[in-house]
């Protein structure tokens, strides 16, 4: 069951027959180390020293824990070593941040995912250590729970719990992974019929629809799914809601990027 929170956006909203969870998420959950105040990256055969250094869950485990601390009821599928690594994850998401990994499987003798972030002139490398998954997404939630919403890769394949979910009434928000062959085929989107909405970068979102703006690219993806939305970097988010028409840009925050 869902942990209560303090705080509850949806409080005046819900009834008794609510799904027990507002999101589900799926993916590879790290265990990151950053450290951070290096004046310059190691050359072979030298050793720097960091001005400081932390260590938490990562990868969809961010995901997890912001949705968390808006109030959701979010439920994650993932896999977890059964390593200190593993064990750390499963302690912070659940203990401290109210996740929920009832659909969450620990394997023996499988390495947790690593990834060391290394933070130099405001900006970041990273080394990752990992190994795929023992089970699928699909194999891990197995049996569907009654979310209101969910968020999933769109690609040129989908995981068999997308359309299911679809089916059952689930909003899904599509999201998409970088295409290092550079191919970016625009078969890719097509399941994007299963989505309430798509949140690619501009990057991403120009690839895709072979437009050179991210206005055009904006409006090539609202023609494919209800809500669009093309983050551009420090200028803030694009969006499109094709049902209603109406369109927003979101200046981003006033800060000082890093990364």
């Amino acid at each position: 069951m869902a942990t209560p929170h303090r705080f509850d956006p949806l409080a005046s909203a819900r009834t008794a027959d609510d799904p027990e969870f507002d999101l589900l998420l799926t993916g590879s959950v790290f265990f990151d180390i950053i450290f951070t105040g290096l004046d310059t990256l190691p050359t072979p055969g030298t050793e720097v020293w960091a001005e400081g250094m932390g260590s938490c869950p990562g990868g969809v485990a961010n995901q997890a824990i912001a949705a968390s601390r808006l109030g959701l009821h979010t439920t994650l599928a993932a896999a977890f070593g059964d390593d200190g690594y593993g064990a750390f994850n499963r302690s912070i998401l659940q203990g401290q941040e109210h996740v929920d990994l009832s659909r969450s499987r620990t394997f023996e003798q499988w390495h947790s995912p690593v990834t060391v972030s290394l933070s130099v002139e405001r900006d970041r490398s990273m080394v990752t250590h990992g190994h795929p998954s023992p089970l699928s997404a699909s194999e891990l939630i197995a049996d569907l729970p009654r979310c209101r919403a969910a968020m999933a890769e769109v690609g040129v394949e989908v995981e068999p719990w997308v359309p299911a979910a679809y089916a059952k009434g689930m909003r899904l928000f599509g999201d998409v992974g970088w295409d290092p062959s550079g191919a970016w085929s625009t078969s890719a989107l097509d399941s994007l019929q299963y989505f309430h909405a798509f949140l690619p970068n501009e990057a991403e979102a120009m690839a895709y629809t072979k437009t050179s703006d991210p206005w055009a690219a904006l409006y090539a993806l609202a023609d494919r799914v209800p809500v669009a939305v093309v983050t551009v970097g420090q200028h803030g988010a694009i969006a499109v809601d094709s049902v209603t028409g109406e369109e927003e840009w979101v200046p981003a925050l006033p800060v000082n990027a890093y990364d």
